[in-house]
Order: C-alpha cells, then sequence, then structure tokens
C-alpha cells in the first residue's frame, strides 16, 4: 500500500488537518494516510507542547471511524528530538509491504535542506508538498510533488490563543477533541 505520513505536533488536531489529509488520500494515490505524532520537533521550539499522549489521544479522537486515516506513535518510543529520516527508516522496516510518502507544507519545504540526511530521505522517499499560504511556491526538489490541495484558514496557534481568550473552537476541532481539551483543562495556562 501507499502510505502518506503526515507528522507533526497536532498541539491540538484540527480539521484542517483532517480535511488536508483526506484530500491528498483522495487525490495523489495514496491508501492510507498516517498521522504521525511528534514528541518533539528538532527544528521548533517545544516549551509551549503539551504532554505527547494527550496530543496522540486527540488525534485518536478526531479520525476514529474516518477510513484511510490512521495514527501512528512510531515516534514516541525512539530518542528526543524526532529526526524524520529515522521514523521513516524505522517505518520501512517494521512495514516492507508499504511504500511511504512523506507529507510535508510549504514551509517545511523551504528549509528542507536543514533537515537531518536530507539527501537520504529525497533519495528514497517521495515528498507531498501541501500549500500553507496562498502563493504557489514550485517543488524545491525532483522528487518533490507539490499537492494543489485547498487552503485551510486555521493552524493550532490560533487554536490555542482561542482557548486561552476563552473563544469557542467548536467550528475547528472535532466535538471529541474540544471534550477532552476541556476535560483535561489543556491551553489553559
Amino acid at each position: 500500500m501507499n502510505i502518506g505520513l503526515f507528522s507533526g505536533s497536532f498541539n491540538p488536531i484540527h480539521k484542517g488537518h483532517i480535511a488536508l489529509a483526506e484530500y491528498i488520500r483522495h487525490h495523489a494515490h495514496i491508501d492510507e494516510v498516517w498521522f504521525v505524532v511528534s514528541p518533539r520537533n528538532p527544528l521548533k521550539e517545544d516549551h509551549l507542547l503539551i504532554d505527547e499522549q494527550h496530543r496522540l489521544k486527540m488525534v485518536e479522537l478526531a479520525i476514529k471511524d474516518r477510513e484511510g486515516l490512521k495514527v501512528s506513535d512510531v515516534e514516541m518510543n525512539m530518542p528526543k528530538p524526532s529526526y524524520t529520516v529515522n521514523t521513516l527508516k524505522k517505518l520501512s522496516a517494521s512495514y516492507p509491504e508499504h511504500r511511504f510518502h512523506l507529507i510535508i507544507g510549504t514551509d517545511n519545504m523551504l528549509s528542507f535542506h536543514l533537515w537531518k540526511d536530507y539527501h537520504y530521505i529525497l533519495e528514497h522517499y517521495p515528498i507531498l508538498v501541501y500549500p500553507r499560504d496562498k502563493e504557489d511556491i514550485p517543488a524545491s526538489y525532483p522528487s518533490m510533488q507539490v499537492i494543489h490541495a485547498p487552503l485551510y484558514p486555521i493552524s493550532s496557534t490560533q487554536i490555542r490563543e482561542m482557548i486561552r481568550h476563552h473563544e469557542d473552537i467548536s467550528e475547528w476541532v472535532a466535538p471529541e477533541v474540544m471534550d477532552y481539551i476541556q476535560q483535561m483543562q489543556l491551553y489553559i495556562d
């Protein structure tokens, strides 16, 4: 099977993440999209991250019963920070019957040269790039394919701010995720 790996902190997961995964699944010859919850991204600050188990649970709740979408905790038991190349190697060894495709945003594409062993990734894995803003950016490398997915006008950062200001987030997150955030009192500092 062709598996799209959608890695991220998902802090929290929102409807844009899910819509994007479903779009890629239906338009890029991907059989399943696996949400890989990253405990810590080496290129991002982590002081705003809530516990990885909470983020994993929210992804599980958000994609429950959605055909072709799965959650992966592969990085939870790997050394931190999480390096994509190590995740890809581990998944390829564990699931040799699958062909893994990396799903990244245009923001990550532009900084891809900073990733650990990025040449190895380019040589061994197809990369699907989705837009993060209205600017049309061509793929930086031949093994990258730009997927002209719709833009989703929300980010996890905005949702965390909305929660801090006691604003309604029901338009942007699944009801189960909203209930979990409220029950666990997440993002309220």
